[in-house]
């Protein structure tokens, strides 16, 4: 009996030292997260004099000088730039998930000859980097005369692999083949059952690839460095580049602190909006699989 007691009262140690040790992680990575965002608040509150000097951990009181320093900066349009920004993420954001999912539906709820084939296919295309199409994607952007345009930002969010990845394996886990034949059995059309019945079950997946591309379009600087060239099209992650490269006798590094923090904003908006999407999306493919 005490032998039992002894196991038992070491099996609760155990796991309480276990759960410490989690939670101890846990606060740790939180902290370095929180840490290099506070870090930048602070760096936004410095002059540039004072960012010369070296670390600091408390804010200063150059915060508004920043501020107004960077809004009013003659050589680029902040507000313009986050509107630009703004513009392309959504859209390739909307763009990128709705028809991921609408592709992977296809492919999830139909058994057609040559299915293997194709999903195979797409996830060698997901293997491809960008920059080795790059080159090739600017001559026929610039012979359509598709430059100083937000299309090829935006169109060619159509095609995403990884999202369409995502989507089908969250569709496997949530999604049973039974509640598509009974739509269809009800006389409801496809497009009609995949916008009414499908789309609100995969609600939190959709959540999920929302915000990663909104964050990849939003800091996007290759593509549309290529493509835009015209001052009032050019993008934040274009701006921020401008700032940094601005001739020595006018570098501010406080300015391009406080610039980058109000690039952060929008993304961190975005992401509080669907965190407990997110969240969900994360966890339902485990729980529910």
């Amino acid at each position: 009996m005490k032998k039992r007691i002894s196991d038992n009262t070491l099996g609760k140690i155990k796991l309480i030292i276990l759960r410490v040790i989690v939670y101890a992680i846990l606060v740790f990575l939180t902290f370095l997260c929180l840490f290099f965002f506070y870090l930048m608040i602070v760096n936004a509150s410095r002059s540039n004099a004072e960012l010369a000097t070296g670390f600091s951990i408390l804010p200063k009181g150059n915060f508004f000088v920043n501020l107004k320093n960077a809004w009013n900066d003659a050589s680029i349009n902040i507000p313009r730039g986050m509107l630009n920004s703004l513009i392309i993420a959504v859209s390739s954001a909307l763009i990128t998930t709705y028809f991921s999912a609408l592709t992977a539906y296809g492919i999830h709820a139909y058994n057609f000859r040559g299915k293997k084939f194709v999903f195979t296919f797409i996830m060698a295309i997901m293997m491809i980097p960008s920059q080795v199409s790059a080159l090739g994607f600017l001559q026929l952007m610039t012979k359509w005369n598709f430059t100083d345009s937000y299309i090829p930002l935006i169109v060619p969010g159509i095609a995403a692999p990884v999202v369409f990845f995502y989507m089908k394996q969250y569709m496997e886990s949530v999604l049973p083949l039974d509640v598509i034949d009974a739509a269809r059995v009800d006389g409801s059309n496809e497009f009609r059952t995949f916008n009414t019945i499908v789309l609100p079950m995969i609600k939190p997946a959709i959540a999920v690839q929302m915000i990663f591309s909104f964050v990849s379009s939003w800091n996007n600087y290759f593509i549309p460095a290529l493509l835009l060239n015209k001052a009032e099209l050019k993008t934040v992650p274009i701006m921020i580049a401008q700032l940094r490269s601005a001739d020595y006798s006018k570098f501010d590094m406080g300015k391009v602190y406080m610039f980058i923090l109000l690039a952060i904003l929008p993304v961190m908006i975005v992401y509080i909006i669907l965190s407990k999407s997110i969240i969900k999306g994360v966890t339902a493919g485990s729980v529910k699989g």
